[in-house]
């Protein structure tokens, strides 16, 4: 709010209560108009700056003493008892006004040092990652490029395609980590907006997929989506980051074979997306803390900072969405997304 509405509000508040003191002084006496005034001014102490309510203190200490305190309509104060109850109210008003402010103050100050201290956190902790998680795909990059410069004339087709293969992967995996830096970058400071337009999910996710090729074809991958499954109005990017970080967990978390089951469907105008494995699973102690920033579960694989999955949830919510976790009872884990959407049907028609 600005300076200026906050005056406009002071004097309109003040204004009001006096106004209402005028009607009730007769059945209340001028001693209960003060203690009204009182709180309209503790009122004003809770959302406005300390000039404007100071301006509501003295303005409502003038207009008790003119308005209410015999005699009335001149700022004569008869008696002493009432030259007293009009400094008491006046240093009370003031007093309350100023402590408020103080209050205020410290409160702020201390959110700032608390915003100050997560950020340090989280950079030293966004440092740490980088650190560790960053040098072993750029270690392999250096490598694998140091042997094909070295040896170029004595290096068989065979070695080369493994070299470069190990490059592409290491690339891939470093790409992957600079864009979930990016994204949980994006997420933390609020400045992405969602730019909804009609998404055809099975493209989504076949294009998820896809991506992680060749890796992905040493897992046993299914999909399953009805064929009357209407398009989606979603950000198509976000939804695609939320895909590749889930598929890429699996892939980081379970043993080559491992089956992952990925079904879509519509219920009550809501996208819903099932990924399952037949993975491990998590650790029961961990199923409530993977979607937390940099939190990696104890003997994970290295390659990973620890976001992939905070993003997810990030991304999901900002389709005003939901994603969860949980072990399934044989084996494995499922990760369910609920995104609110607009459908649309090509044919017109539900469920044709």
């Amino acid at each position: 709010m600005s300076i200026g509405k906050q005056y406009f509000t002071s004097i309109s508040l003040i204004t009001g209560s006096t106004l209402v003191g005028l009607f009730i002084n007769d059945l209340v006496g001028y001693h209960v108009v003060a203690f009204l005034l009182l709180v309209s001014v503790s009122v004003l102490t809770l959302f406005l700056e300390i000039r404007p309510v100071l301006l509501a203190a003295i303005l409502s200490a003038l207009l008790w003493d003119f308005l209410f305190i015999p005699p009335r309509f001149t700022f004569t104060v008869g008696g002493t008892e009432d030259q007293l109850l009009l400094l008491t109210y006046f240093m009370v008003a003031l007093i309350h006004a100023v402590l408020t402010h103080k209050i205020h103050q410290a409160q702020e100050e201390g959110r700032k040092k608390e915003a100050k201290a997560n950020a340090v956190r989280f950079y030293s902790t966004l440092l740490n990652s980088l650190s560790h998680e960053l040098r072993t795909p750029i270690t392999t990059i250096i490598g694998a490029t140091d042997n094909l410069q070295s040896k170029s004339g004595h290096i068989t087709e065979h070695d080369k395609s493994d070299l470069l293969n190990e490059v592409s992967l290491a690339a891939a995996r470093l790409n992957q980590q600079v864009e979930n830096l990016l994204n949980m970058s994006r997420l933390e400071s609020g400045v992405f907006t969602i730019k909804r337009d009609w998404v055809d999910v099975r493209e989504l996710i076949y294009n998820a997929i896809q991506r992680f090729e060749p890796t992905i074809n040493k897992y046993r991958v299914s999909v399953h989506v009805p064929e009357s499954l209407p398009l989606f109005k979603l950000d198509f990017g976000l939804m695609d980051q939320i895909l590749h970080n889930l598929i890429g967990n699996v892939i980081q978390h379970t043993p080559e074979g491992t089956d992952l089951i990925i079904t879509a469907d519509c219920v009550d105008e809501r996208l819903v997306i099932v990924l399952s494995d037949t993975g491990p699973g998590f650790p029961v102690a961990d199923v409530d803390r993977v979607f937390e920033k940099f939190y990696r579960v104890e003997g994970s694989r290295p390659g990973g900072t620890g976001l992939g999955l905070s993003i997810v949830r990030g991304f999901a919510e900002a389709h005003g969405g939901t994603v969860n976790l949980r072990n399934l009872p044989l084996s494995g884990a499922e990760f369910r997304i609920e995104i609110p959407a607009e459908v649309s049907y090509l044919s017109g028609l539900k469920n044709e």
